[in-house]
């Protein structure tokens, strides 16, 4: 699948999308996000693909933002339909998928930078990252994800200060929160995501995916306590299951078939 936007590397057990349009900081527009979910899905429809990393192209810049030429000029009509629109193609899509998301932010992740990055199951940043929403300089608030997922993970209080301000936070700052899992250098960010993707390409994906699902089900309007139980049940049920158990038991690695 060829794309204009972004490129796609498979290195099997790890897919990588980058979003390569260095000339605008690979900023979002309509295409993009379109372009992303294809590539997402495509990833995830591939037995052999187990983690998936996402980063930005260059050193400046994760993503550092959505396109506003594409929407200076809409209605409200028009705004709620693009938030609504880009939440489910790519933002609420790559957070509820069932293959693990690993962001590598390098430089900028801003606005919905920011926001596709949190929606990722977890952030890597490189020393030189700047994250945060600046949307209400711009009249607006983050629509695509950014007033739950900022406080979900750093808490109600930071995420009001950093919204409101519109200001930004270094790496440092980020891990500090809890926004970022690790900091590391520009030149180590792409080898240190790949290293962690291979430990977890090693674990049962049936698992994998169901404790995502479970894991996320805590922070909407559902029971998370209900749907553990459920997919701790449901794990029962798979091959995946029975060799991981059969392994420890006799004391060898296991070589999880992936159902």
């Amino acid at each position: 699948m060829s794309y204009n936007n972004i490129l796609v590397e498979e290195t099997r057990p790890i897919g990588t999308i980058t979003i390569n349009r260095p000339d605008k900081l690979n900023a979002l527009n309509r295409e993009t996000i379109q372009e992303l979910h294809k590539a997402f899905k495509a990833l995830e429809s591939q037995k052999e693909i187990k983690v998936i990393v996402l980063t930005g192209s260059g050193e400046k810049a994760f993503v550092a933002g959505a396109d506003i030429s594409e929407f200076a000029d809409f209605s409200e009509e028009e705004g709620g339909k693009l938030a609504a629109k880009g939440q489910k193609l790519l933002f609420d899509f790559v957070e509820n998928l069932s293959k693990p998301v690993i962001a590598a932010v390098n430089g900028f992740a801003l606005g919905g930078g920011l926001e596709l990055a949190m929606a990722c199951h977890f952030r890597v940043a490189s020393d030189n990252a700047r994250m945060g929403l600046p949307e209400v300089s711009l009249g607006v608030i983050p629509g695509y994800g950014g007033t739950q997922r900022l406080p979900q993970l750093i808490g109600k209080g930071r995420a009001m200060e950093l919204i409101m301000t519109a200001g930004m936070i270094d790496a440092a700052s980020a891990l500090d929160y809890g926004l970022v899992n690790h900091v590391v250098s520009p030149e180590n960010l792409l080898s240190f995501c790949k290293d962690l993707a291979n430990k977890i390409s090693k674990n049962s994906p049936v698992a994998i995916s169901h404790a995502i699902k479970a894991i996320n089900a805590g922070f909407k309007n559902t029971d998370g306590y209900a749907e553990e139980i459920k997919a701790f049940g449901q794990c029962f049920g798979t091959a995946d299951f029975k060799e991981g158990t059969t392994a420890f038991l006799n004391k060898r690695k296991a070589d999880f078939p992936g159902k």
